[in-house]
């Protein structure tokens, strides 16, 4: 009633090549490597937005938080050191924006941190939301309209 497969499958890993010779060449990453790489990005995106904050509007708070971003980047990505912009190259912005736009960052970091259970990682992205949202994040924005 059927005529027998012939030929091996298109599907099948052993016999499927690629540019790579073969599937198994391709580098894979574990869940946990995925998860350090998510929020090495996201750390680095707050460390970035608070450099813009320290360009606008300068403070000791400010340069403690990004040494502490950095060094949380530079754990993740085995000891590279995140590229950083002089402060006073960075462009100025409107204050309540840049704070929005961290608070943001940070609360995307905390998911990750939470999800990869990385303490130290979770604290300081929890502790960069509080500043933001009580220097002129979303909630403090909300309550002067």
């Amino acid at each position: 009633m059927y005529e027998p497969i012939r030929t091996p499958s298109v599907h099948s890993t052993r016999t499927r090549t690629t540019l790579a010779d073969t599937v198994s060449d391709f580098p894979h990453r574990s869940r946990e490597e995925e998860l350090d790489i998510q929020l090495a990005a996201h750390l680095a995106a707050l460390l970035n937005a608070t450099d813009d904050l320290r360009a606008v509007a300068p403070s000791a708070e400010l340069d403690t938080a990004a040494e502490r971003l950095a060094g949380q980047v530079s754990r993740l990505r085995r000891g590279r050191t995140p590229v950083r912009a002089s402060v006073a190259a960075t462009g100025a912005g409107d204050l309540a924006a840049l704070h929005q736009r961290a608070h943001a960052l940070a609360g995307r970091a905390l998911v990750v941190a939470a999800s990869r259970a990385d303490t130290a990682a979770a604290i300081l992205a929890a502790e960069r939301m509080d500043a933001h949202a009580e220097a002129g994040g979303p909630r403090r924005l909300a309550s002067s309209h």
